[in-house]
């Protein structure tokens, strides 16, 4: 790397030019007006210019930095996990304005130095790590940088033509990454929808959705949870599911030589398991017997500082299978109905909506009455569409997983090209090379 150039940020940058405060509307700016950045303008090293407020009539003269583009803006005063943050803009916005806690960062001399570039460098690892040491502020909430001290970073630098080539190569990893960011979110408003329709319509004979309602009334019933399909019976948790409740904690639990793994609520998320931190605890041969998880068991979370937490299911799988659970949890062994088929029901948003206005509170904690619990209605359609709802509900699950784990894929390939290429470790001489007429 002996072509490289070892400076600091005060090299490459011009001035650091921060806004003003001024009063203004809780509202984006809109057309004839203008708009003051807020801190949230900088978020994850994006930026968004919806976050903005439309600064009062009066004092639209007293605006001082407009956003400009192919610039960097830094988050001079944040929390103590914001502060520093950075984002790069492509194009200028002559309508908005910065405030007194976001600078603007001007090169000294754009053909030495690439300001995309420079804004990959500004979300590197070892940026983050130079901000936690040099932001100052003894509040625990709020830390400051220092203008000098962010001068000061140290960058070790290409010829423009090679800080170029990384930026493209980095910018086409961000594009990959928000193209699948999105993609993952409409395969979420998606599959909401999707599994709303198959616990209200299911799933018909020919294998399709039926109609809604409100298209074929002639299809439904009025049943104690709403229209049904005329196909489907209704019934309730207690004669739907065994119940149990798990073990309760105390000292003579705590772990010895014979121990035995539990689930708490911590491991119980929406329709899944977390078992990367099991706990264990004592037991006797008759609670093994007795509490012992089998494949199939739901488990359902009985308390919660939130209500919309409280009630979340999963599905006991081979790997939780003979742990055990604490009471904090309630386990419902299906009798009547599918598994599968009992953890979409017990998500869903009706049984959500129940909670909401069903769970008690004490001291700060949602909790779930097994009185309450054992009424909960349950729709009951045929064993073999309870299986078609379910098979339909894992396919699109499927899909979402496939896209989060190649979004997960995409941002691990982007961090470790970032740590390789920013810092020379790996060149893209050979790139510029082959590129060369």
């Amino acid at each position: 790397m002996s072509d490289w150039f070892d400076g600091q940020l005060t090299d490459l940058i011009l001035a650091l030019d921060a806004g003003v405060s001024v009063n203004a509307e809780n509202r984006p700016h809109g057309s004839g007006e203008i708009g003051v950045l807020k801190t949230s303008a900088v978020s994850g090293g994006e930026f968004l210019a919806d976050e903005n407020k439309t600064v009062v009539e009066g004092e639209r003269h007293l605006v001082a930095e407009p956003v400009l583009g192919d610039s960097i803006l830094v988050s001079r005063m944040n929390t103590p996990e914001l502060v520093g943050e950075s984002c790069y803009v492509c194009k200028a916005y002559p309508s908005l304005f910065l405030p007194d806690r976001l600078w603007q960062l001007k090169p000294k001399d754009r053909a030495k130095i690439s300001m995309r570039w420079l804004s990959f460098v500004l979300q590197s690892i070892a940026y983050r790590r130079y901000i936690e040491v040099h932001a100052t502020g003894t509040s625990g909430s709020m830390k400051n940088l220092p203008k000098s001290k962010l001068l000061a970073l140290p960058v070790r630098y290409p010829a423009l033509t090679e800080q170029t080539k990384i930026a493209q190569i980095l910018d086409t990893l961000d594009t990959a990454i928000h193209e699948t960011e999105a993609l993952i979110a409409k395969l979420k408003a998606v599959k909401q929808g999707l599994l709303h329709d198959l616990l209200t319509r299911g799933i018909a004979a020919n294998g399709e959705l039926r109609p809604p309602q409100t298209e074929a009334p002639h299809l439904y019933k009025l049943s104690p949870l709403g229209w049904i399909p005329k196909e489907w019976d209704t019934s309730t948790v207690a004669n739907s599911f065994c119940v149990d409740s798990g073990i309760t904690l105390g000292p003579h639990r705590l772990p010895r030589s014979n121990a035995h793994p539990y689930l708490r609520v911590a491991n119980v998320y929406r329709a899944r398991l977390h078992l990367d931190d099991v706990a264990q605890l004592q037991a006797s041969a008759a609670e093994m017997k007795s509490k012992a998880l089998r494949v199939g068991d739901l488990l359902l979370v009985e308390g919660h500082a939130s209500v919309e937490e409280i009630g979340r299911c999963a599905l006991v799988t081979e790997a939780a299978e003979g742990m055990l659970f604490q009471n904090h949890l309630f386990r419902l062994r299906a009798i009547s109905v599918s598994p599968n088929f009992g953890l979409l029901w017990l998500n869903s948003a009706f049984v959500r909506n129940y909670w909401r206005n069903e769970a008690a509170t004490s001291s700060g904690l949602n909790t779930i009455n097994r009185t309450k619990l054992s009424r909960l209605g349950v729709a009951l359609p045929t064993q073999s569409e309870q299986e078609a709802i379910a098979t339909c509900a894992d396919t699109a699950n499927a899909k979402l997983a496939a896209e989060e784990y190649a979004l997960t894929k995409w941002q691990q390939q982007k961090s470790g090209l970032m740590d390789d290429l920013l810092t020379g470790r790996v060149r893209v001489t050979p790139l510029l090379e082959a590129a060369a007429p």
